[in-house]
């Protein structure tokens, strides 16, 4: 996984965590969900690099033992 997709699932889950608490603190039904759908945003990025990255680990065995 890059840096910077790090970086950007990261940043989508935080910032979606505090748009779901500020929702919730203000009664502010629209913003708390529009956190919730940032944060999910953020999770299915990093599960997506992860599995780019086991599929490289994957690649990287196989030429290995080809060799």
């Amino acid at each position: 996984m890059g840096i910077d997709d790090k970086f950007d699932a990261k940043a989508d889950q935080v910032s979606g965590k505090l748009k779901e608490t500020a929702g919730q603190l203000t009664d502010n039904e629209r913003l708390e969900n529009e956190g919730k759908a940032e944060s999910a945003k953020g999770g299915l990025k990093d599960a997506v690099e992860d599995v780019k990255d086991a599929a490289h680990k994957a690649a990287d065995t196989i030429k290995d033992a080809l060799e």
